[in-house]
């Protein structure tokens, strides 16, 4: 049995990770731990770290969040040592899934970010995401930073309308 806490944190992240099909963010993973009063937030961030250093799951950041994948490793590990999972960590990490499924694929199936270029504009970049594929991605060169950010802030909202928009153009 594990006697750690903080060996039980990464088993519990690693099992997160692996029963849903999309990555999850930082606040997410967040929101489960503090929630269901697991531990804290900075023991939370060093199991996250650890992981991503030991190559059991992935990053990827963006400008106002990261997303974490986990890698084949991860889920070798957690394969091995699943039985170390107290089942009522289980029941809460299935319940926590179950009733929040609609909103962590929503918030896990678009994806934004921007960077500045050479010459001074911003590229933005934009992405919605079925599980782990890409739907459709869209860059756009833009002139400031505001216009990013703002494209950013919209594309939740607005990427259904511009993608029928785009596919009515393209067929239609």
């Amino acid at each position: 049995m594990i006697t750690e806490p903080l060996t039980l944190y990464k088993l519990m992240i690693l099992y997160l990770l692996k029963s849903v099909n999309y990555p999850l963010t930082n606040n997410q993973l967040s929101g489960f731990f503090l929630d269901y009063e697991y531990t804290t937030y900075f023991t939370l961030q060093q199991a996250i770290s650890e992981l991503v250093e030991a190559k059991l799951i992935t990053a990827h950041s963006s400008r106002n969040s990261t997303r974490y994948e986990i890698t084949r490793e991860g889920s070798d590990t957690l394969e091995f040592f699943k039985g170390e999972i107290t089942s009522g960590a289980i029941e809460d990490m299935d319940r926590f899934l179950k009733e929040n499924k609609i909103r962590l694929r929503a918030e896990s199936s678009n994806y934004t970010d921007y960077s500045e270029t050479d010459d001074g504009n911003y590229i933005v970049q934009m992405e919605v995401r079925e599980e782990n594929s890409i739907l459709y991605s869209l860059e756009l060169n833009v002139p400031d930073k505001e216009s990013a950010e703002l494209m950013c802030s919209r594309w939740s909202e607005k990427n259904q309308k511009i993608y029928a928009y785009i596919i009515k153009q393209l067929l239609g």
